[in-house]
């Protein structure tokens, strides 16, 4: 499956744009909409660049989601999916309760899990209690 613009716009509202390399809540060096890979203090990059390295990390957990997920999926499920492992890895999603159930077809059970990874650096966080639970919905959209 292909991530939608719906869950790309999704993934842009919940990251936001930041040109400018910053540490993220477990001290991460951050870019763009998010990402990480290679990124250090004092980078910076432009829209054009961040646009670039968001498209290719969506790619990234597309393809992960993909080749993990052994049920049918709607897009919205789909898209759900690909947003939580653009965010916490495509490994925390591999091993996760969430996956497992949903492989098991227990869709119900698995949309109960998203709101299980509200915390970062073993703090919850409202921003992503609020981001699991946009994912919840749009999972069960």
């Amino acid at each position: 499956m292909q991530y939608s613009k719906d869950g790309l716009h999704l993934t842009e509202r919940e990251e936001g744009c930041r040109l400018t390399a910053y540490q993220d809540s477990v001290g991460v060096w951050t870019i763009g909409y998010g990402h990480t890979r290679g990124v250090k203090e004092g980078d910076t990059c432009t829209l054009e660049e961040a646009e670039k390295f968001i498209q290719d990390d969506i790619q990234f957990a597309a393809a992960g989601v993909n080749r993990l997920v052994k049920v049918p999926l709607t897009q919205g499920e789909f898209d759900a999916l690909v947003d939580f492992a653009f965010n916490l890895g495509v490994g925390a999603l591999e091993h996760s309760t969430l996956l497992r159930l949903l492989n098991q077809g227990d869709y119900q059970g698995a949309a109960g899990e998203f709101e299980k990874w509200d915390k970062a650096g073993g703090r919850v966080l409202a921003g992503l209690l609020r981001r699991r639970q946009e994912e919840k919905q749009e999972f069960l959209s």
